[in-house]
Formats: C-alpha cells, structure tokens, sequence
C-alpha cells in the first residue's frame, strides 16, 4: 500500500530544500575503499547501552542482520528489491517532529530501526548505507531529492545509476515498486549528492554542480554508526 506522509506545507518545505541544498553542497568528500563486516552482535550491545533496553527493535535489528547476510553475492537488482522493501515494510513514515522533537534529524539505521518509524530521508539513508555495505559504490547511489507533486510537498528518495548516463532507478517510501525515474512522472528532482559531489537535474546522469566537502549532518550519521559499531568509512 502506498504510503502517504504528512509533513508540513510547500511553503515551509520551501525553506527546507534550501537548508537540504546548503548542506549538500558541503558534502563530506571521500570515498571509503572497502567496508569491514558489521558485527551485529555487538552492535546490539552498543544499542542497548546507548538507547536503552532495545524491546521489540531487537528482532528488527537482526531482521536487518540477516537480510544484508541473505543478499551477499546476489545480483544488484536483486539487492535493491529486497533492501528497498525491508525498510518499506519495518518503518513507518512519521514526521522529525513527531519522532524526534526536532525540525529535521537525519537517524540512522538502528536508529530508526528502534523507533520502527522514519521520515523520507531516514528511508534514503537506511537504504543507501545498505546497499553500500552490500557492496554498490557510492557513484552508483544518489540521495535525491525532488518534490513530490500529488502530495504537494519535499520528498526525499534513493536512485541507483547502472550506468553515470543510465535512467535511475527510484528506491521510494511512496510506493514499493522500483522504478525508473522516467516513469515516475509523480516526481520533479530538484538535486541529487553522493559522496562524489552535488548533480542537478538533466540530461545524462545530470550536471555536477560541485565538489564534495564537508556535510555536518551526514558527518554526524557517520560518527553515530560508528559508535554504534558499523565500518561505514566515509560513506
């Protein structure tokens, strides 16, 4: 079933995108040249120790845990679908303010996995972080961000390059099914990042607007995963 998140109006979500834009432009830069194993063992530990007794997050943890072992070694296509749908299926959309108290939190994985809830960007970065421990290259994902028109409203997404000149694929809390961008005439990019730089909407693959530097927020998911346990690198 599609879901369909609240948030608050396009004239405060305006306002948004250019906080989202400025701090994109300062993506960190980097790439890390490979992830080590993620032992989940003590990442639960950790969670437990730095969140509290951990209840039912627990066997959504270790769901998580035995999805990314179950994908190893499969096709990219294949990672996609089931990454895509795991977190369609364990989260629940919910605004920052409504999780968090805050305006605009970027979680990670375990936590949103606690909450059992995210907004649009906590599904992107779950998915992304994913996918990249799967072992897609950053160069292929892009967090995306594009306004939503039958809901009127910012939204977030992941897309993945099979190619730099190839039409994406959308990765979307929306709907459950993938995608090609092309097809998703319900969404108006407005500007994609990944660890490579910042790309605005065009033809082949887009234009790259800048380079990498340095993102606080995303800086600050990477500090929490690895205190949390997990070799993310640089993203």
């Amino acid at each position: 079933m599609p879901r369909s998140p609240r948030s608050p109006g396009w004239s405060t979500l305006r306002l948004r995108f250019g906080g989202w834009l400025l701090l994109a432009s300062f993506l960190l830069a980097g790439l890390g040249s490979a992830w080590a194993d993620w032992d989940f063992a003590q990442v639960l530990q950790t969670a437990e120790k730095r969140y509290g007794p951990l209840g039912e997050a627990q066997g959504r943890i270790e769901a998580w845990s035995q999805m990314l072992q179950s994908e190893r070694n499969q096709p990219e296509r294949e990672q996609l679908n089931a990454v895509n749908h795991f977190f369609n299926q364990r989260l629940s959309f919910q605004d920052d303010t409504r999780i968090w108290h805050q305006t605009d939190y970027w979680a990670t994985p375990v936590e949103s996995l606690i909450k059992a809830a995210g907004d649009c960007e906590d599904f992107a970065l779950a998915k992304y972080f994913s996918l990249r421990h799967l072992g897609i290259p950053s160069e292929k994902l892009r967090i995306t961000y594009v306004k939503a028109l039958t809901q009127n409203q910012a939204h977030m997404v992941l897309t993945f390059y099979s190619s730099p000149t190839a039409d994406p694929l959308v990765l979307d809390n929306l709907i459950d099914e993938i995608r090609p961008a092309s097809q998703r005439k319900d969404l108006l990019p407005v500007y994609a990042f990944n660890a490579e730089g910042l790309y605005l909407p065009g033809a082949n693959g887009g234009k790259r607007s800048s380079d990498s530097k340095k993102l606080s927020r995303w800086q600050d998911v990477l500090k929490k995963m690895q205190i949390e346990g997990f070799a993310v690198g640089e993203g």
